[in-house]
């Protein structure tokens, strides 16, 4: 995976490779899925490896997969490490940055069950995020907002609490940024050059809220 990695990254930003043996009926060797974050990089490392022998004897034999299922599946939005990655890798370091408008506890006792003559009490541990997202070179904002959610199995100890909710908190921070990245569309062109478009598409109703108005909505 390794020197797959290092051939095809460096036509794109790669988004994941994934090495597996062959079949047995197709014989000894291995076959790999190597996705790019954009089609057209995906395109030049197909016309530059197909037949070449880029770390091995044999020639490699590279095509564009476009089959698609026939069932379409619910597009699952990039975590928030994959949506800076890309930022980072298009925009630069400088190009972008995010910061939390508001991270609030909203946590309570989910309720309580009476199961042989004993009271259970589950804690859950809850905060809702909302976080901003600015691309200062486009004049482009936009916003996420999440609900982060978890069962502390034992709500009496204050350690299992505070861990409880620290990787809350950093779930919930992650999913809003997340969120504010699903709205921004950006356009590579063939010279190179970026443009950001907000994708109004995905627009939410707190997205036209000041931030008092987001605080407020989000303690009531």
């Amino acid at each position: 995976q390794h020197s797959l990695f290092s051939a095809f990254s460096r036509f794109g930003l790669l988004y994941s490779v994934r090495a597996h043996r062959n079949a047995a009926v197709a014989g000894p060797g291995y076959y790999a899925v190597v996705k790019f974050y954009s089609a057209g990089d995906a395109s030049r490392a197909q016309r530059a490896c197909n037949g070449q022998r880029l770390f091995q004897k044999s020639p490699l034999k590279v095509c564009v997969c476009t089959k698609q299922k026939r069932v379409q599946q619910q597009v699952l939005p990039l975590n928030s490490n994959k949506c800076q990655e890309l930022a980072n890798n298009y925009l630069g370091f400088n190009g972008w940055s995010s910061r939390i408008i508001t991270l609030q506890n909203v946590s309570g006792f989910d309720g309580e069950n009476e199961e042989l003559g004993e009271t259970l009490q589950k804690r859950s541990v809850k905060y809702v995020c909302a976080v901003e997202v600015t691309f200062p070179n486009h004049g482009v904002r936009t916003r996420g907002v999440a609900l982060g959610e978890a069962d502390v199995e034992n709500g009496e100890d204050p350690l299992e609490f505070v861990t409880a909710s620290r990787r809350v908190q950093k779930l919930t921070v992650g999913k809003a940024l997340s969120s504010a990245f699903q709205k921004i569309l950006l356009v590579v062109l063939e010279n190179g050059k970026v443009a950001v478009e907000y994708n109004s598409t995905q627009e939410e109703p707190t997205d036209f809220l000041t931030e008092e108005e987001l605080k407020g909505l989000v303690q009531v």
